[in-house]
Parts: C-alpha cells; structure tokens; sequence
C-alpha cells in the first residue's frame, strides 16, 4: 500500500492527468503534482513504420504489442511530485518511459504488483491496460521522459477510466488517495 499526500485530491489529480497530455503549461502550472513539458509535436515518420515490443514481467503472461501504424508520435516530459499518483488510465498507443529522475513506481490493474523504477532504468507501457503510477517518495521529485508511439494525429493521449471504476481499482489494488 502506498499513501499520496491528502493535500492532493483525486479531481485535482484527474485534471492534472488531462493536462499532462494536452498542452504546454505555463508558469503558474509549475506547482501541480504532475507537471508536463510536451518536447515535441506530434511528428509523424516519412516512411511506413510497425513496431513489436514483446514484454516479460514476472507474475504476467508475456504481453506482446503490436503497431501496424506507429508513425506518430511525441515526446513529453512530466515532473511528478512527491506522493503524486496517475488516476488509472489507459493509453491509444505504446509508451516508452525513460527515468531521469527520483524514483518511480508503475502498477497494472491486472496484477496489482507495483514495480519500481530508478534513475537510470526505463520501462514500457504498452498503454492499452489499465495502470497507474507514481513518485512514491516523500521527498524529491520523479522526472520521467515519456515517448508515445502509435498516438492519434489529435485528440487525447491519455484515456483515464471512469472515476467509479477509478476508486474500484484503487481499493482493489490497494491504492490510497487520501
């Protein structure tokens, strides 16, 4: 079980969430518990591109992705607070995260097992399973560079789940907000 800091409430972390995947932030967005910064546009590959990432985590079956359209993409970096944590949420692409930062914890709702990530270590999210993940320490902040693969021309890049199911999940797995 891990505890976010009860100065954070869920809707304050939803709308966080829906930030981080819709624009640049500005000055006065610095102090949200999580922080994007996108680094790029949305870029699209000038030749044809497919893309297979085939994931072995222990306690899951393999979970093999496969792109037949990864030509968009972008890069975004989030800055992740102490205690802050992603409402559980699902991705229209794959996600490659690269920890430059503090550390960072992953969880998938299939499981429940959370998975720690240190500076230095990357991890996938193959983002069509639910998960979440946070800075799960009291005091530093977690920077995580984010490249999706496979995402829409517009649209949302990120797909959170309803917030009954949100609190469902965060029961099941443990997870507490307050």
């Amino acid at each position: 079980m891990f505890r976010r800091p009860s100065n954070i409430p869920f809707t304050t972390a939803i709308a966080a969430c829906a930030l981080c995947f819709s624009g640049p932030l500005s000055a006065q967005d610095e102090t949200k518990p999580i922080a994007a910064e996108p680094l790029t546009e949305r870029q699209v590959f000038t030749d044809d591109v497919t893309m297979r990432i085939t994931q072995d985590l222990d306690g899951l079956p393999q979970h093999v992705v496969d792109l037949d359209d990864a030509s968009h993409l972008t890069v975004v970096r989030f800055t992740i607070q102490p205690g802050a944590v992603f409402p559980w949420h699902t991705h229209p692409g794959t996600v490659l995260i690269s920890v430059t930062e503090g550390d960072f914890a992953f969880m998938f709702a299939e499981d429940c097992e959370r998975r720690d990530y240190a500076s230095g270590t990357a991890l996938v999210d193959p983002g069509d399973t639910v998960h979440t993940a946070w800075n799960p320490s009291d005091e530093s902040e977690t920077v995580v560079v984010a490249t999706l693969f496979g995402v829409p021309a517009d649209g949302p890049l990120t797909i959170p789940v309803a917030e009954a199911e949100n609190a469902r999940l965060d029961e099941a797995c443990g997870v507490d907000r307050e």
